[in-house]
């Protein structure tokens, strides 16, 4: 899942993004509307993270301008300003959650999760092909009901090739399902794990395999 973050207070930012990366997660963060919306623009995002009181405005006039462009990217509002009549500022203005702070980083997790399991987003939990499931939620890996361990960029790529499975996903949509905007990537870094993934799948028995067109795309489907 990848999630933008728009938080201008430093500290703030720093514990969301460690904790949602700690869960699995790749986290871009900004710090004010105008970066917000260039990266909205630029890149596919699973959700989005919104702080109210920002620099260059009012978090809500980005959400106003999203939902007239018919973007439905989830939206959860992150603020101090919690009271009733807030909250009900940011729902009428096209947020799918509002969160005051403070508050506690396990609700704000919940909260994302509930708002990915809405019908515009709907997507099974748990998905299988042939001997491994994937649990979305927790974002692991089953062959069987042994779970296999990899790291969390691995686990990344797995996650875009299941929620595509039986379809070529292109190398710009892994890139972004795996890096932030602010990580140092190597040339090679994708296929380096597309290698140690499909190896990890085949030593497992997992039931599957990676195909792919060099320069292009990956493609996960059952083996027979």
């Amino acid at each position: 899942m990848r999630v933008l973050l728009v938080e201008d207070e430093k500290p703030m930012a720093a514990v969301l993004r460690n904790g949602l990366v700690r869960h699995g997660m790749v986290v871009d963060n900004v710090e004010n509307l105008a970066d917000a919306d260039a990266a909205l623009y630029d890149d596919v995002y699973d959700a989005v993270v919104l702080d109210r009181r920002l620099p260059d405005g009012d978090g809500l006039s980005l959400l106003k301008s999203l939902r007239a462009r018919g973007d439905i990217v989830p939206v959860l509002v992150l603020t101090a300003k919690g009271d009733l009549l807030d909250r009900v500022a940011g729902l009428d203005s096209g947020a799918d959650d509002y969160l005051g702070k403070p508050f506690a980083f396990e609700e704000l997790l919940a909260r994302l999760r509930a708002i990915l399991r809405r019908p515009a987003n709907l997507q099974p939990d748990i998905v299988r092909l042939g001997r491994m499931s994937f649990d979305f939620a927790h974002l692991e890996a089953h062959v069987e009901d042994v779970r296999l361990r990899m790291p969390r960029r691995e686990l990344l790529v797995l996650e875009a090739l299941m929620r595509r499975m039986g379809r070529m996903v292109l190398r710009e949509t892994l890139m972004e399902a795996v890096f932030g905007m602010n990580d140092e990537i190597e040339s090679n870094a994708l296929d380096t794990h597309i290698s140690r993934l499909r190896r990890k799948l085949a030593d497992a028995h997992a039931g599957v395999a990676i195909s792919g067109i060099r320069g292009v795309g990956y493609l996960l489907s059952e083996t027979t």
